[in-house]
């Protein structure tokens, strides 16, 4: 886990460092005078870094669906971390040779710009469904179905583990097979892997939030659902923010899952009651648990009770 969220962590500053950071120099001077070559290895590196951090996700999503669909599993796996972070690297290398063709230093109303530029409007509509597909349809589809089938499998061994453990102790002196046994240890799912899921999944909600608007606008906007009105121009300058922020969030997330990280936060004055409130509820949750587990076994101790005493009071009869 650790291995990706590395990969995922440097894929999010380069984000930083190489797109948003060159985005806002160029800004600032207005013109491009960087020169050609520098203007195609600089999208070149910008659109890599951005795939790189989808791509990444997504092989972040299959290791957590292979942890959770086969617990026991523990040979290969660090090999295979390994071909799905180069797969992730690789793919968005290739992806992102086209831009090495398509962006050009131009002149564009005056000014000197590391531009693209299409001469029919079909080839925009083209582009830009193939960026939106590549970018986020697929890596979307694959990261929703492995999510799925982690739930269905969570969800299911949690049940059998609580029907297990309910058949346990209401029948507390049968002596558990071998089969049991080992079903009974397939059932469980450590905490630790349950805890990365969680993480997991919050990074790809954040990433889908962060994506969904810059994507579905771009396709209306080229597609000619919305109108180059200045407003509407407002709102895309908007929603063209929101994608790399998604890299800005990624590590705020790290600091909320780490629990080292919490702790030193939650100690600090400002932070305090909201840690104390927490605890208390946590500790509430727990007790309400550990107190309906009482009760039943307390009720089952008590039929049982009942039953030895029936049985005893019926011998004593017969006897007499």
């Amino acid at each position: 886990m650790n291995y990706f969220i590395r990969h995922l962590a440097f894929a999010d500053l380069c984000v930083g460092l190489i797109s948003v950071l060159t985005d806002i120099i160029w800004r600032a001077t207005v013109s491009w005078y960087a020169g050609n070559i520098a203007c195609k290895i600089i999208k070149f590196l910008q659109v890599v870094v951005t795939y790189a951090s989808t791509y990444v996700l997504v092989a972040l999503s299959i290791d957590r669906y292979n942890a959770i669909r086969h617990p026991m599993k523990f040979s290969g796996s660090w090999r295979r971390a390994k071909c799905l972070i180069l797969t992730a690297w690789l793919f968005s290398v290739v992806l992102s040779i086209p831009i090495l063709f398509l962006y050009e230093e131009k002149l564009v109303q005056g000014q000197t710009q590391c531009w693209l530029e299409f001469s029919e409007q079909w080839k925009w509509k083209l582009y830009m469904t193939l960026v939106s597909i590549s970018l986020f349809v697929i890596p979307a589809a694959i990261i929703a179905t492995c999510y799925a089938v982690i739930i269905a499998i969570i969800w299911t061994k949690s049940s059998k583990s609580f029907a297990k453990m309910k058949y346990d102790v209401q029948n507390p002196n049968e002596r558990p097979g071998s089969d049991s046994k080992r079903v009974s240890s397939r059932g469980l799912i450590p905490r630790a892997k349950i805890k990365t899921v969680k993480i997991t999944l919050v990074i790809v909600s954040v990433f889908i939030l962060c994506w969904s608007p810059y994507i579905v606008f771009d396709l209306l906007q080229v597609y000619g659902h919305i109108k180059p009105t200045q407003t509407n121009i407002a709102i895309a300058t908007f929603v063209q923010s929101l994608a790399p922020l998604n890299s800005a969030a990624n590590p705020i997330i790290y600091c909320i899952f780490s629990t080292h990280l919490c702790s030193t936060i939650g100690s600090l004055s400002p932070f305090k009651w909201f840690t104390r409130k927490m605890k208390k509820s946590s500790e509430s949750t727990t007790n309400t648990q550990s107190s309906s587990l009482s009760e039943f076994l307390t009720n089952n101790t008590t039929n049982k009770k009942r039953t030895v005493s029936v049985s005893t009071n019926a011998h004593i009869v017969l006897v007499h």
